[in-house]
């Protein structure tokens, strides 16, 4: 008999008020539990303890405990009630990210070194309330087992991607995701916002790329297929709606990554401004997806110092350290036979339009770098193809420069190993286990959460190098909110605690435990999940 999902809700919901659970099910899985005798009794009239430089997360709490008790906690300095506390000293056990989490019969504790720990202890606690917990009508109170809980992430980089070039979703749907990336522990929403089929953001001093580039004719409907859509496909982000998203991130201890492709993608800034361009055939945003003929002329300095003048916008509004520029799947071969390319090129002694992409990431990376930030890029920007084997490898006029994350997406493994070997730092986001747009036949939830972002055989001495992963929501083929969330979730959960649990305390029987109470809590907030 196949049961409905309220059905399901009502079981699990049943069952979870009779009595406080003896296990926790929280995502992503802590790095240790100790449970006590007895429980503790947590009601709405509980006061949230908290010093004036805890003031985001007291109120982020209060707003949690409100939805659900129907009734606002106050906020004080001093009494009893749930504590939040900064103390230096825990920074050498638990890190910048880490913290531990107590429940007495008197009250609750979240002490860490720092207010992104406290917040992330604060998302542990919600996952001990009831699933439906602010979704629901007001209860009086909720039944928590006495327990310790010490928590620290695996990796520093938990990363998810949103494709928003290929179709618009708009500043509410961000916010849900970035909503949903706290809970779930997620620090880095990765916003992809240029390509050759949009441009997202507004950049002032060339208002035609968003006057002229974030809009289509039509839109393809299926891989390979000459069926369009009826209707254009627009939209875009002013630079204070991006203030308002990276403000809304900030407050959930998330950073923003803002990428704009370079030097390929980019047919898009190419239609709106033809002179960009290589091929002088782009004149409309294309509706079609895959790998696409132009690419920025980076031959030209007037084109590169566009690309810098946009860069400049970029770096001036996103706070974070990082700017990653694309960088993969550019097409070589208008450049090798446009004149301005094939002139600079022997200028500068470069053998092969791979060392020609080496050397202009390099002017790029250093720009960033002058600027106090640093460039990321998928792996093509080492120069290699996805086999690890250079265009010509008789010359390599050009490395790298060392200050470059490597973004690893595709091909031989042995790519990552020789990136971290010569120094650079590595996000591994193969495609294979990583790529939300891949159906679950595909990448079932088990793959998804069976991925170790640190390849086999590595040696130790270069772990450090794997910075964390990336999980993938490209939106070629996804063009609704409720058909994104649907490859999105229950995925992003897998990804969470491949990021943040140590390898010896996952499992997957555990985890699909702990998944029943967050479907749960997804149904109820409107969320669609496979």
């Amino acid at each position: 008999m196949k049961l409905s999902n309220s059905f399901f809700i009502a079981l699990v919901l049943s069952v979870f008020s009779m009595q406080a659970r003896e296990e926790v099910t929280i995502i992503p899985q802590p790095t240790s539990v100790a449970y006590g005798e007895g429980s503790f009794q947590l009601k709405g009239k509980i006061s949230i303890i908290s010093a004036e430089n805890l003031g985001n997360e007291a109120s982020y709490l209060a707003k949690v405990l409100q939805t659900g008790f129907g009734q606002s906690p106050r906020i004080k300095r001093k009494g009893k009630g749930i504590g939040l506390f900064l103390e230096e000293s825990l920074l050498s056990e638990l890190g910048k990210e880490g913290y531990i989490l107590s429940v007495g019969k008197k009250g609750i504790t979240i002490k860490a070194a720092t207010n992104t720990g406290v917040f992330y202890g604060i998302q542990s606690l919600r996952q001990m309330l009831p699933p439906d917990f602010g979704y629901a009508a007001p209860v009086e109170g909720v039944t928590l087992p006495i327990l310790e809980i010490s928590d620290t992430p695996r990796f520093p980089w938990r990363a998810f991607m949103l494709d928003e070039s290929r179709h618009f979703k708009g500043s509410e749907t961000v916010k849900k995701m970035l909503d949903q990336m706290a809970l779930l522990k997620m620090n880095t929403f990765h916003w992809h916002l240029t390509d050759d089929q949009g441009w997202r953001i507004e950049i002032k001093k060339y208002p035609k790329l968003t006057e002229i580039g974030s809009k289509r004719k039509n839109t393809q409907v299926s891989r390979k297929s000459e069926e369009r859509t009826k209707g254009p496909h627009e939209g875009f982000y002013t630079q204070e709606e991006i203030k308002e998203i990276i403000a809304y991130a900030k407050a959930r201890h998330i950073t923003v990554v803002p990428e704009i492709e370079m030097p390929g993608h980019a047919m898009a800034a190419i239609a709106a401004y033809h002179w960009l361009g290589t091929l002088g055939t782009t004149t409309e945003v294309p509706a079609v997806f895959g790998k696409m003929d132009d690419s920025f002329n980076i031959g030209d300095e007037k084109v590169v110092r566009f690309l810098k003048d946009v860069l400049d916008e970029v770096m001036a509004l996103f706070p974070g350290s990082v700017v990653h520029i694309g960088g993969d799947e550019v097409n070589y071969t208008p450049w090798e036979t446009h004149q301005d390319i094939v002139s600079f090129m022997k200028e500068k002694n470069l053998g092969s339009p791979a060392d020609l992409q080496i050397y202009f990431t390099n002017e790029i990376s250093n720009y960033i770098d002058n600027a106090g930030k640093r460039m990321m890029g998928w792996n093509e920007i080492m120069g290699d193809d996805i086999h690890g084997e250079r265009e010509q490898e008789t010359v390599q006029t050009e490395k790298l420069a060392k200050s470059a994350i490597v973004h690893f997406w595709k091909g031989d493994l042995q790519l990552i190993n020789r990136a971290v070997q010569e120094g650079y730092d590595v996000v591994n986001s193969n495609h294979w286990d990583t790529y939300l747009d891949y159906t679950y036949q595909r990448l079932p939830l088990s793959k998804s959460y069976a991925f170790d972002p640190i390849p086999k055989g590595l040696d130790q001495k270069y772990h450090a190098r794997i910075l964390g992963s990336g999980t993938q929501m490209w939106s070629e083929w996804i063009p609704t909110v409720e058909s994104m969330e649907k490859q999105i979730f229950p995925r992003l959960a897998a990804y969470a605690e491949v990021g943040w649990t140590q390898t010896h305390n996952k499992d997957f029987d555990r985890f699909q435990r702990a998944l029943d109470d967050l479907k749960i809590t997804w149904a109820k907030s409107g969320i669609s999940f496979h």
